[in-house]
């Protein structure tokens, strides 16, 4: 009778701890939930909300890969204007910048996705459209900008890691484990439709979005803010052999879990506001 009693109250116990997110193996099977891509390539684009791209017939790619892959529902942006949130989102800072003005190149030390992820020896790239050159650290070239490249800002980056968008791979096995692309103004929806943005990412990245899905690689489709006029909610999809087809998530994220995320797939330190966020969960396969 007593051994009966001790093993009931054990699992009474267990059960309130786990209830309580307070049983040992959860934390340590949450820790390792994520998946460990090959390669991870992120793309974002502009000004748009929620609204103007899920479910709109003038973004029939970007809601195809949703179908396929994982939709949060209620992704955020961090500030207005453009320029803030991509350091945000690449080092969980604004860095003090508030506009878009051009910024003094390598003016930050500050931890980042790049810099972690050369510190953990992994490998990094960005390939920027209508860059003119690689390493180029021009403000602006035609419908060039630099604002929607934040890696220029530190000066632990190479600024030899950003590339052209025409030297994209074409064999993906050669991608590094983690890239960004950066379309030009009008490809990013910034200065042109919605419908351009979706047909140049069906058309330049779609070849590896279809490969991502049988070779444990990840695409990530963001935007870097909404219209403002919809409290900054935006589109994050995310598509490749590690996403569960059909998921989603309706836990408010933002661009500090997308870092976050992305820093524990490859297992690097966390940046800036990436270390008190949390991971993306409950899309993964």
């Amino acid at each position: 009778m007593r051994r009966r009693t001790l093993t009931a109250v054990a699992s009474a116990l267990g059960v309130a701890a786990a209830s309580l997110g307070l049983w040992a193996g959860g934390d340590a099977q949450a820790a390792g939930s994520l998946p460990t891509p090959d390669h991870t390539v992120v793309v974002v684009f502009e000004n748009h909300a929620y609204t103007q791209v899920i479910g709109s017939s003038s973004a029939p790619y970007i809601n195809s890969l949703k179908s396929g892959g994982a939709n949060l529902t209620a992704s955020y942006a961090i500030t207005h204007p453009s320029q803030p949130n991509y350091f945000a989102l690449f080092s969980g800072s604004t860095q003090g910048i508030t506009d878009d003005s051009c910024y003094t190149a390598g003016f930050s030390s500050a931890a980042n996705l790049a810099s972690e992820l050369i510190a953990a020896g992994k490998t990094w790239a960005s390939y920027n459209e209508t860059l003119p050159s690689q390493g180029s650290t021009t403000c602006s070239s035609g419908k060039y900008a630099r604002k929607h490249n934040p890696w220029f800002g530190f000066s632990n980056v190479p600024t030899s890691s950003a590339h052209t968008f025409a030297q994209f791979p074409t064999d993906y096995t050669t991608l590094p484990q983690v890239s960004f692309v950066t379309p030009n103004l009008c490809s990013d929806m910034h200065d042109c439709s919605v419908s351009t943005g979706d047909t140049w990412l069906k058309n330049n990245l779609g070849a590896y979005a279809t490969w991502a899905k049988t070779h444990n690689s990840l695409l990530i489709v963001t935007f870097d803010e909404d219209n403002s006029l919809s409290g900054n909610r935006i589109t994050t999809v995310l598509y490749g052999q590690p996403v569960a087809a059909g998921s989603s998530s309706a836990t408010t994220y933002n661009h500090y879990n997308v870092l976050r995320t992305v820093e524990d797939l490859y297992g690097t330190s966390h940046a800036g506001n990436a270390a008190s966020a949390s991971d993306i969960t409950g899309i993964w396969n």
